[in-house]
């Protein structure tokens, strides 16, 4: 009977014991803060890495406008920066939507997702705060040498002041580890470009309007 015994207790701790591990797995695999359900379409998620996206593809085309319009070298470095930073940034918009299997375009007005109503009225091609018009981007096309670095310099500011509230919102409001934490970096990035910006105005004797 002892023997019985003794052969009966170690089964019965294996079995236990691999229940218990079993039961531990599932709870993980069920609670990581990253596993979160896949963003609907009128999420905060969505609607940050739509709006974004359009967001950035202006910057990038303002930033090709002024590398072809000066020779100083600050400037185009700038340029050049936003260019492969924001173009890099839509990329993983878009490529979270993919993930998601929702669409990269919506029927939402811009700015929906945030939840209150919104200063801005689009108009002449500016469809979210910051973004400039179709008259400006005119002007920035036409525009040479130190005109058009102080131009691009002001409407940029612009433009990262509307990027960096609305990604601050979206690292507040975001589900999506992922896009929370691209949110945070592009509030941190174009703080630090507004800050270069205003001294290179300031070198040409101009400010931010």
């Amino acid at each position: 009977m002892s023997g019985l015994r003794r052969r009966w207790w170690p089964a019965a701790l294996c079995t236990f014991v691999a229940l218990w591990l079993a039961v531990l797995t599932l709870v993980v695999l069920t609670t990581q803060p990253w596993e979160t359900e896949r963003p609907g379409t009128d999420s905060a998620d969505a609607g940050f890495a739509r709006d974004m996206a359009v967001h950035h593809q202006q910057a990038v085309e303002m930033s090709f406008l002024v590398r072809d319009s000066t020779d100083d070298e600050n400037v185009r470095r700038l340029a050049y920066d936003i260019i492969n930073t924001q173009a890099n940034q839509r990329g993983m918009l878009l490529g979270r939507l993919e993930t998601w299997d929702l669409p990269k375009t919506s029927e939402s007005p811009p700015m929906a997702w945030m939840g209150h109503d919104m200063d801005h009225k689009p108009q002449d091609g500016s469809r979210m705060p910051g973004m400039a018009t179709d008259t400006q981007l005119d002007t920035l096309r036409e525009a040479t040498g130190e005109d058009a670095e102080v131009l691009y310099l002001q409407l940029m500011t612009a433009h990262h002041r509307g990027g960096v509230d609305m990604a601050r919102e979206a690292a507040g409001r975001a589900e999506d580890r992922q896009l929370a934490s691209l949110a945070k970096g592009m509030v941190r990035s174009q703080r630090s470009e507004m800050t270069l910006m205003a001294a290179m105005l300031k070198e040409r004797g101009a400010k931010a309007s």
